[in-house]
Protein backbone atom coordinates (compact mmCIF):
# COMPACT_ATOMS: atom_id res chain seq x y z
CA UNK A 1 0.00 0.00 0.00
CA UNK A 2 1.04 3.58 -0.55
CA UNK A 3 0.79 4.01 3.21
CA UNK A 4 3.82 1.77 3.59
CA UNK A 5 5.87 4.06 1.39
CA UNK A 6 4.65 7.11 3.28
CA UNK A 7 5.64 5.38 6.51
CA UNK A 8 9.21 5.30 5.28
CA UNK A 9 8.91 8.89 4.08
CA UNK A 10 9.99 8.16 0.53
CA UNK A 11 6.83 8.23 -1.54
CA UNK A 12 8.52 10.21 -4.29
CA UNK A 13 11.70 8.09 -4.41
CA UNK A 14 10.94 4.48 -5.18
CA UNK A 15 14.62 3.48 -5.06
CA UNK A 16 14.94 4.51 -1.43
CA UNK A 17 12.92 1.58 -0.12
CA UNK A 18 14.67 -1.71 -0.71
CA UNK A 19 13.03 -4.86 -1.96
CA UNK A 20 14.06 -6.60 1.25
CA UNK A 21 12.16 -3.98 3.23
CA UNK A 22 9.08 -4.58 1.11
CA UNK A 23 9.32 -8.32 1.69
CA UNK A 24 9.77 -7.77 5.42
CA UNK A 25 6.79 -5.46 5.82
CA UNK A 26 4.32 -6.53 3.16
CA UNK A 27 4.61 -10.11 1.96
CA UNK A 28 3.11 -11.38 -0.20
CA UNK A 29 3.86 -8.61 -2.65
CA UNK A 30 1.32 -8.54 -5.49
CA UNK A 31 3.03 -7.63 -8.75
CA UNK A 32 0.75 -6.75 -11.66
CA UNK A 33 2.59 -6.19 -14.95
CA UNK A 34 2.76 -2.67 -16.33
CA UNK A 35 3.17 -2.61 -20.10
CA UNK A 36 3.20 1.19 -20.34
CA UNK A 37 3.47 4.29 -18.19
CA UNK A 38 -0.29 4.74 -17.84
CA UNK A 39 -0.66 1.25 -16.41
CA UNK A 40 2.17 1.89 -13.94
CA UNK A 41 0.47 5.13 -12.89
CA UNK A 42 -2.86 3.38 -12.29
CA UNK A 43 -1.16 0.60 -10.31
CA UNK A 44 0.30 3.28 -8.05
CA UNK A 45 -3.00 5.12 -7.64
CA UNK A 46 -4.82 1.93 -6.68
CA UNK A 47 -2.47 1.43 -3.75
CA UNK A 48 -0.23 -1.45 -4.77
CA UNK A 49 3.13 -1.62 -3.02
CA UNK A 50 5.11 -2.46 -6.17
CA UNK A 51 4.75 -3.76 -9.70
CA UNK A 52 6.67 -5.59 -12.37
CA UNK A 53 7.58 -4.91 -15.97
CA UNK A 54 7.21 -8.28 -17.66
CA UNK A 55 8.66 -9.33 -20.98
CA UNK A 56 5.44 -10.99 -22.15
CA UNK A 57 3.32 -7.87 -21.62
CA UNK A 58 5.95 -5.47 -22.91
CA UNK A 59 6.59 -7.36 -26.16
CA UNK A 60 2.87 -7.88 -26.69
CA UNK A 61 1.67 -4.36 -25.95
CA UNK A 62 4.53 -2.27 -27.30
CA UNK A 63 5.62 -4.32 -30.29
CA UNK A 64 2.59 -6.58 -30.91
CA UNK A 65 5.00 -9.53 -30.74
CA UNK A 66 4.65 -12.89 -29.02
CA UNK A 67 7.14 -13.56 -26.24
CA UNK A 68 9.60 -15.57 -28.36
CA UNK A 69 12.84 -13.58 -28.14
CA UNK A 70 12.04 -10.97 -30.79
CA UNK A 71 13.03 -7.99 -28.63
CA UNK A 72 16.22 -7.57 -26.63
CA UNK A 73 17.97 -5.29 -24.16
CA UNK A 74 18.25 -2.11 -26.24
CA UNK A 75 14.56 -2.03 -27.14
CA UNK A 76 13.37 -3.17 -23.73
CA UNK A 77 15.54 -0.66 -21.87
CA UNK A 78 13.99 2.36 -23.62
CA UNK A 79 10.47 1.10 -23.01
CA UNK A 80 11.18 0.24 -19.38
CA UNK A 81 12.68 3.69 -18.76
CA UNK A 82 9.40 5.36 -19.76
CA UNK A 83 7.37 3.04 -17.55
CA UNK A 84 9.57 3.57 -14.49
CA UNK A 85 9.39 7.34 -14.89
CA UNK A 86 5.59 7.22 -14.65
CA UNK A 87 5.44 5.74 -11.14
CA UNK A 88 7.24 6.18 -7.82
CA UNK A 89 6.66 2.57 -6.77
CA UNK A 90 9.40 -0.05 -6.43
CA UNK A 91 9.63 -2.09 -9.61
CA UNK A 92 10.77 -5.59 -10.53
CA UNK A 93 12.19 -5.97 -14.04
CA UNK A 94 11.98 -9.13 -16.13
CA UNK A 95 15.43 -9.34 -17.75
CA UNK A 96 14.62 -12.46 -19.82
CA UNK A 97 17.86 -14.47 -20.19
CA UNK A 98 19.97 -11.28 -19.89
CA UNK A 99 20.49 -11.51 -23.66
CA UNK A 100 23.74 -13.44 -23.76
CA UNK A 101 26.72 -14.46 -21.65
CA UNK A 102 28.22 -12.94 -18.51
CA UNK A 103 29.14 -9.75 -20.39
CA UNK A 104 25.51 -9.23 -21.34
CA UNK A 105 24.42 -10.08 -17.82
CA UNK A 106 26.69 -7.36 -16.47
CA UNK A 107 25.42 -4.78 -18.94
CA UNK A 108 21.77 -5.68 -18.35
CA UNK A 109 21.92 -5.65 -14.56
CA UNK A 110 23.81 -2.37 -14.42
CA UNK A 111 21.58 -0.79 -17.06
CA UNK A 112 18.32 -1.67 -15.34
CA UNK A 113 19.78 -0.71 -11.98
CA UNK A 114 20.54 2.77 -13.35
CA UNK A 115 16.97 3.09 -14.59
CA UNK A 116 15.74 2.50 -11.04
CA UNK A 117 14.96 -1.22 -10.82
CA UNK A 118 14.57 -2.42 -7.25
CA UNK A 119 14.53 -6.10 -8.22
CA UNK A 120 15.59 -7.96 -11.36
CA UNK A 121 14.98 -11.56 -12.36
CA UNK A 122 16.44 -13.54 -15.22
CA UNK A 123 16.17 -17.15 -16.37
CA UNK A 124 18.27 -20.11 -17.43
CA UNK A 125 16.66 -20.56 -20.84
CA UNK A 126 18.68 -21.22 -23.94
CA UNK A 127 18.25 -18.72 -26.78
CA UNK A 128 15.86 -18.16 -28.40
CA UNK A 129 14.04 -17.84 -25.10
CA UNK A 130 10.26 -18.08 -24.87
CA UNK A 131 7.44 -17.37 -22.46
CA UNK A 132 7.85 -19.70 -19.51
CA UNK A 133 4.46 -21.29 -20.11
CA UNK A 134 5.24 -22.23 -23.71
CA UNK A 135 6.35 -25.78 -24.46
CA UNK A 136 9.18 -25.20 -26.94
CA UNK A 137 11.94 -24.11 -24.58
CA UNK A 138 15.39 -25.38 -23.59
CA UNK A 139 17.66 -24.53 -20.69
CA UNK A 140 21.39 -23.88 -20.60
CA UNK A 141 23.81 -25.96 -18.56
CA UNK A 142 23.35 -25.42 -14.82
CA UNK A 143 26.99 -24.39 -14.37
CA UNK A 144 26.63 -21.72 -17.07
CA UNK A 145 23.65 -20.24 -15.23
CA UNK A 146 25.59 -20.32 -11.98
CA UNK A 147 28.26 -18.23 -13.71
CA UNK A 148 25.58 -15.79 -14.89
CA UNK A 149 24.15 -15.48 -11.38
CA UNK A 150 27.62 -14.76 -9.96
CA UNK A 151 28.17 -12.16 -12.69
CA UNK A 152 24.84 -10.51 -11.85
CA UNK A 153 25.69 -10.27 -8.16
CA UNK A 154 29.12 -8.81 -8.96
CA UNK A 155 27.66 -6.34 -11.47
CA UNK A 156 25.27 -4.49 -9.21
CA UNK A 157 26.45 -1.17 -7.82
CA UNK A 158 23.82 -1.17 -5.07
CA UNK A 159 23.88 -4.21 -2.80
CA UNK A 160 20.16 -3.66 -2.17
CA UNK A 161 19.31 -4.43 -5.81
CA UNK A 162 17.46 -7.72 -5.41
CA UNK A 163 18.55 -10.44 -7.85
CA UNK A 164 16.18 -13.36 -8.49
CA UNK A 165 17.26 -16.41 -10.48
CA UNK A 166 14.59 -18.20 -12.45
CA UNK A 167 14.74 -21.75 -13.74
CA UNK A 168 12.66 -23.10 -16.61
CA UNK A 169 13.86 -26.67 -16.16
CA UNK A 170 10.56 -27.98 -14.77
CA UNK A 171 8.86 -28.55 -18.11
CA UNK A 172 11.49 -30.80 -19.71
CA UNK A 173 13.50 -32.17 -16.79
CA UNK A 174 10.98 -32.32 -13.96
CA UNK A 175 10.51 -30.60 -10.64
CA UNK A 176 13.43 -32.28 -8.87
CA UNK A 177 15.92 -30.93 -11.41
CA UNK A 178 14.29 -27.49 -11.26
CA UNK A 179 14.68 -27.46 -7.47
CA UNK A 180 18.30 -28.63 -7.69
CA UNK A 181 18.99 -25.76 -10.05
CA UNK A 182 17.24 -23.26 -7.80
CA UNK A 183 19.38 -24.41 -4.88
CA UNK A 184 22.54 -24.01 -6.95
CA UNK A 185 21.52 -20.48 -7.94
CA UNK A 186 20.91 -19.57 -4.31
CA UNK A 187 24.34 -20.92 -3.42
CA UNK A 188 25.77 -18.74 -6.20
CA UNK A 189 24.40 -15.66 -4.45
CA UNK A 190 20.87 -15.09 -5.78
CA UNK A 191 18.63 -13.24 -3.31
CA UNK A 192 15.53 -15.15 -4.37
CA UNK A 193 14.32 -17.87 -6.72
CA UNK A 194 11.61 -18.39 -9.30
CA UNK A 195 10.73 -21.93 -10.40
CA UNK A 196 8.61 -21.45 -13.50
CA UNK A 197 5.56 -23.54 -14.43
CA UNK A 198 4.84 -25.95 -11.57
CA UNK A 199 1.70 -27.63 -12.80
CA UNK A 200 -0.13 -28.58 -9.60
CA UNK A 201 -0.85 -27.37 -6.09
CA UNK A 202 1.26 -30.24 -4.77
CA UNK A 203 4.26 -29.06 -6.81
CA UNK A 204 3.81 -25.55 -5.42
CA UNK A 205 3.71 -27.07 -1.93
CA UNK A 206 6.88 -29.10 -2.60
CA UNK A 207 8.72 -25.96 -3.65
CA UNK A 208 7.50 -24.17 -0.52
CA UNK A 209 8.68 -26.99 1.74
CA UNK A 210 12.08 -27.29 0.04
CA UNK A 211 12.83 -23.56 0.19
CA UNK A 212 11.04 -22.51 3.35
CA UNK A 213 11.97 -18.94 4.25
CA UNK A 214 13.57 -18.17 0.88
CA UNK A 215 12.05 -15.26 -1.10
CA UNK A 216 10.18 -16.95 -3.96
CA UNK A 217 8.00 -15.95 -6.89
CA UNK A 218 4.74 -17.67 -7.79
CA UNK A 219 3.72 -16.78 -11.34
CA UNK A 220 -0.06 -16.56 -11.82
CA UNK A 221 -0.43 -16.49 -15.60
CA UNK A 222 -4.17 -16.01 -15.84
CA UNK A 223 -5.87 -16.93 -19.08
CA UNK A 224 -4.15 -20.18 -19.96
CA UNK A 225 -0.98 -20.79 -17.94
CA UNK A 226 0.25 -24.15 -16.67
CA UNK A 227 0.28 -23.26 -12.96
CA UNK A 228 -2.97 -23.44 -10.92
CA UNK A 229 -4.35 -20.03 -10.03
CA UNK A 230 -4.46 -19.62 -6.25
CA UNK A 231 -5.27 -16.65 -4.05
CA UNK A 232 -2.45 -14.54 -2.58
CA UNK A 233 -3.18 -15.87 0.90
CA UNK A 234 -3.05 -19.48 -0.31
CA UNK A 235 0.26 -18.90 -2.07
CA UNK A 236 1.71 -17.14 0.95
CA UNK A 237 0.77 -20.08 3.18
CA UNK A 238 2.67 -22.31 0.75
CA UNK A 239 5.75 -20.11 1.17
CA UNK A 240 5.64 -17.65 -1.74
CA UNK A 241 6.39 -14.02 -0.92
CA UNK A 242 6.10 -12.50 -4.41
CA UNK A 243 3.18 -13.12 -6.76
CA UNK A 244 3.45 -12.00 -10.37
CA UNK A 245 0.50 -11.44 -12.71
CA UNK A 246 2.02 -11.15 -16.19
CA UNK A 247 -1.18 -11.35 -18.25
CA UNK A 248 -4.05 -10.22 -16.02
CA UNK A 249 -4.05 -6.56 -17.09
CA UNK A 250 -2.78 -7.10 -20.64
CA UNK A 251 -5.43 -9.63 -21.64
CA UNK A 252 -8.29 -7.52 -20.29
CA UNK A 253 -6.94 -4.31 -21.84
CA UNK A 254 -6.60 -6.10 -25.18
CA UNK A 255 -10.20 -7.31 -25.00
CA UNK A 256 -11.45 -3.83 -24.10
CA UNK A 257 -9.49 -2.29 -26.99
CA UNK A 258 -10.90 -4.87 -29.40
CA UNK A 259 -14.46 -4.17 -28.27
CA UNK A 260 -14.01 -0.40 -28.41
CA UNK A 261 -12.75 -0.55 -31.98
CA UNK A 262 -15.50 -2.96 -33.00
CA UNK A 263 -18.06 -0.50 -31.62
CA UNK A 264 -16.36 2.42 -33.36
CA UNK A 265 -16.34 0.59 -36.68
CA UNK A 266 -20.01 -0.30 -36.38
CA UNK A 267 -21.02 3.24 -35.42
CA UNK A 268 -21.95 2.41 -31.83
CA UNK A 269 -21.31 5.35 -29.46
CA UNK A 270 -19.03 4.90 -26.46
CA UNK A 271 -20.84 3.53 -23.42
CA UNK A 272 -20.33 5.61 -20.28
CA UNK A 273 -20.21 2.57 -18.00
CA UNK A 274 -17.31 1.13 -20.01
CA UNK A 275 -15.16 4.25 -20.03
CA UNK A 276 -13.60 7.04 -18.07
CA UNK A 277 -14.56 10.55 -19.17
CA UNK A 278 -12.26 13.45 -20.02
CA UNK A 279 -12.06 14.84 -16.48
CA UNK A 280 -11.49 11.43 -14.92
CA UNK A 281 -8.65 10.67 -17.30
CA UNK A 282 -7.01 14.03 -16.58
CA UNK A 283 -7.01 13.14 -12.88
CA UNK A 284 -5.22 9.88 -13.58
CA UNK A 285 -2.50 11.58 -15.65
CA UNK A 286 -2.28 14.41 -13.08
CA UNK A 287 -2.98 17.42 -15.24
CA UNK A 288 -3.33 19.66 -12.17
CA UNK A 289 0.23 18.86 -11.14
CA UNK A 290 1.54 20.31 -14.40
CA UNK A 291 -0.83 23.29 -14.22
CA UNK A 292 0.55 24.16 -10.78
CA UNK A 293 4.05 24.27 -12.25
CA UNK A 294 2.89 26.69 -14.91
CA UNK A 295 1.20 28.83 -12.27
CA UNK A 296 4.30 28.83 -10.07
CA UNK A 297 6.96 29.53 -12.68
CA UNK A 298 5.08 30.81 -15.72
CA UNK A 299 5.07 29.02 -19.04
CA UNK A 300 8.61 30.09 -19.84
CA UNK A 301 8.14 30.45 -23.57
Amino acid sequence: MLGLLRKFGILEKHKDISWKELLKHHAPILLPAAHDGLTAKIIEKLGFDAYQVGGFALAGAHNAFPDIDLVHYGEQRDNIRDIIEASCLPVMIDADDCYGDVKNVTRTIQGYEKLGASAIFFEDQKAPKRCGHMSEKEVIDKHDMVSKVKAAIAARHNKETFIIARTDARYKYGLDEAMRRAEAYLNAGADGIFIESPDSIEELAQIGRRFKGVPMIANMLEGGGKTPILSPSELHKLGFSMITYPTTVLFQVTKATWRALEDLKSGKPMQRENSFNFDEFEKIVEKKRWQKLEQRFGKGG
